[in-house]
């Protein structure tokens, strides 16, 4: 197996509040994702008092990847979780300093774990942009299955662009 960094998935704390704020509020990852708006700090604070971090709760789980050193890496979500046919959407988001190092792939392999064993999940499945070469080539080396193309799925406020539906099957 590739050596990869080390990284940890936690729960949320309210510590993380300004992690959470830098990267929900940054426009470059607006084109990728389903906001178009920036949240303020107690919208966040608000979203963090009322998560459960039970997924069949919530029916999503936000979790912080941190490097063995504990700083925050970034965040993965499983989101739109169906407990009946027991899948969900996967994304995650690196902070930029920490792109191409292997903390991604590390992350979501203890995600894929975590899914498995304990939510116990068929499927996971992700949109990815066409142009997000970064993450489609890290599902690809995951074992995601790309499974059709959406088009005019996203709109950055100018134009529609298409996406990937990728799979996985645990």
């Amino acid at each position: 197996m590739e050596n990869l960094p080390k990284t940890r998935l936690r729960a949320i704390e309210p510590e993380d509040l300004e992690d959470l704020y830098l990267i929900e509020n940054d426009q470059e990852l607006w084109r990728v994702g389903i906001t178009n708006v920036p949240y303020s700090r107690f919208a966040l604070h608000e979203y963090l008092a009322s998560v459960t971090g039970d997924i069949f709760t919530d029916k999503q789980l936000r979790l912080i990847i941190e490097n063995m050193e504990g700083e925050t890496i970034g965040l993965v979500d499983l989101c739109n979780f169906d407990p009946r046919h027991m899948r969900a959407e996967v994304g995650i988001v690196l902070q930029t300093r920490f792109h191409d190092k292997g903390y991604g792939r590390s992350a979501m392999l203890q995600l894929i774990r975590y899914s498995h064993e304990v939510v116990h999940l068929h499927q996971m499945y992700a949109l990815v942009s066409l142009h997000n070469v970064r993450s489609m080539e890290l599902f690809r080396t995951i074992g995601f299955q790309q499974v059709a193309e959406i088009s005019d799925w996203l709109y950055d406020g100018e134009h529609y662009e298409s996406v990937i539906l990728m799979q996985y099957f645990l």
